[in-house]
């Protein structure tokens, strides 16, 4: 049987966008103030883990629910599964949105809310390329599941270990989280914290600055897109006002100090971005600890600062710390600090975010973390997360059929591809990362006003649609 994949993606298109549109005005965001039974990470990841599988089980597809940590729309018969991982939780909005971040605006081809290509808009686009297989009535050989992780952006993925602890490990399958082609390899990711406890140095000074507190980003993997930093005491706050802003026109970036009762506030704006390119944004958090740098500060803020600029500051492939590692498969390894959270008088906290290559390895990268924390009186927190590379042979089934299909759609050569980002495709034991980006196309995920081009998500459930039925059958 022919099937015209894509006049079946466009019979199916206004439904589609109605129904992706009621999935992303849900804030699907980790709320620890909601966790209960059931709602492992929140009830607004609840919530749109509860929409999806409703939908899916309107639509004909058995649905199972593992507590709220997980969750698979399953459709066909057959021993093996295909598996398409998607993710239902979100990443903070953030500031600056043109328009409401869960309020679903169409403008000019595009569809802007937050979650909407990273990874609502391609999960729905995966369910209603299952819908088109289910509805054309094709035989298929293997069961596919469609599984709906909770926790993707937390970098820890305890929902999809549950989740796998209960329930059989899919044949091969494809995480509908990233671009085109395909990607065959991503690179490790380390995810841990410098801290530092109130301990002997002094956060107060007789004269002059202290820094009172010093707050920036949401997230690990995020580039920190807003920094403050409080001065307290008897410091010149005239001065102060003038070298920032003199600091930021030379710097060509938005903020403004402003004079409080005991000292002054410093306020940064920068420019999000995923922190698997933390390059290509403006580390909010960064830029103000190379102002403050400057500065005569009390002890303990002094040492923060320090440890910010002479390790972090300019350095995004790891220069500064030794462990600037790069190899033939994944390229470069880089450095995010997504989170900076300090209060005088309370524990300093750096968030790092670290993706290595498959050739790296971590005992030496943690080992010249540590000794940079030690130089500032800082530790690295025992709970670090080491998700390890990622990597699927290029003749295997999975990848020549993926090849094969992208081909046929788009008449391009689909080039396998590494990257820094790290996918539910590594979840699998033969799993990529495939679309929903086209070469070429703008990068939103993680920043203000994202969006998915209307057309080109067409495309892509085309490409979903056949890509699963011939894994399938």
């Amino acid at each position: 049987m022919s099937v015209q994949w894509r006049n079946e993606v466009e019979k199916q298109y206004d439904t589609y966008l109605e129904k992706v549109k009621e999935f992303l005005s849900i804030p699907s965001v980790h709320d620890e103030t909601s966790v209960k039974d059931g709602a492992p990470f929140g009830q607004p990841v609840a919530d749109a883990l509860e929409y999806i599988l409703n939908y899916c089980e309107e639509i004909g597809f058995t649905t199972h629910n593992v507590g709220g940590y997980a969750a698979h729309a399953e459709y066909g018969t057959g021993e093996e599964i295909i598996g398409v991982l998607c993710h239902v939780d979100v990443v903070p909005a953030g500031d600056g949105w043109t328009w409401d971040p869960f309020k679903p605006e169409l403008r000019d081809g595009k569809l802007y809310a937050r979650g909407a290509i990273d990874d609502k808009g391609p999960t729905m686009a995966a369910v209603f390329a299952l819908k088109i297989i289910k509805e054309l009535g094709l035989p298929l050989r293997r069961r596919v599941r469609i599984i709906f992780g909770t926790d993707e952006e937390s970098g820890d993925w305890v929902g999809l270990r549950r989740y796998f602890a209960e329930q059989p490990m899919p044949l091969m399958g494809f995480a509908p989280d990233a671009e085109f082609p395909i990607i065959t390899a991503e690179k490790g990711i380390l995810i841990c914290h410098l801290v530092q406890d109130v301990g002997t140095l002094s956060a107060q000074r007789e004269s002059g600055w202290t820094l009172a507190s010093f707050q920036a980003g949401n997230r690990e993997n995020m580039v920190a897109d807003k920094a403050e930093a409080v001065l307290t005491g008897d410091g010149d706050v005239f001065a102060v006002k003038e070298q920032f802003q003199s600091y930021l026109m030379k710097r060509r970036i938005r903020g403004y100090a402003e004079e409080q009762n005991d000292g002054v506030r410093l306020v940064l704006e920068g420019i999000s971005h995923h922190g698997m390119e933390p390059h290509k944004g403006l580390n909010a958090g960064l830029e103000l600890a190379r102002f403050l740098h400057a500065l005569d500060l009390d002890e303990r803020g002094r040492q923060l600062i320090r440890l910010i600029h002479d390790y972090f500051v300019d350095s995004f492939f790891g220069e500064k710390l030794g462990i600037d590692i790069e190899d033939d498969i994944n390229g470069k390894l880089t450095v995010n600090v997504g989170t900076f959270s300090y209060v005088q008088d309370g524990q300093a906290k750096l968030g790092v975010n670290i993706r290595y290559p498959v050739k790296a390895g971590t005992s030496e990268i943690m080992g010249k973390l540590k000794a940079a924390a030690q130089a500032f009186g800082y530790t690295v927190a025992p709970n670090v997360i080491d998700q390890k590379p990622h990597y699927v042979k290029h003749d295997h089934e999975l990848v020549k059929t993926l090849q094969r299909v992208y081909e046929a759609h788009t008449g391009e050569e689909a080039t396998l591809l590494a990257i820094g980002g790290g996918t539910y495709g590594r979840a699998l034991d033969t799993g990529v990362a495939f679309g929903p980006l086209f070469p070429g196309e703008e990068e939103t995920a993680h920043q203000k006003d994202e969006y998915f081009n209307v057309e080109n998500m067409k495309r892509a459930m085309a490409i979903y649609a056949e890509a699963i039925y011939e894994l399938a059958k």
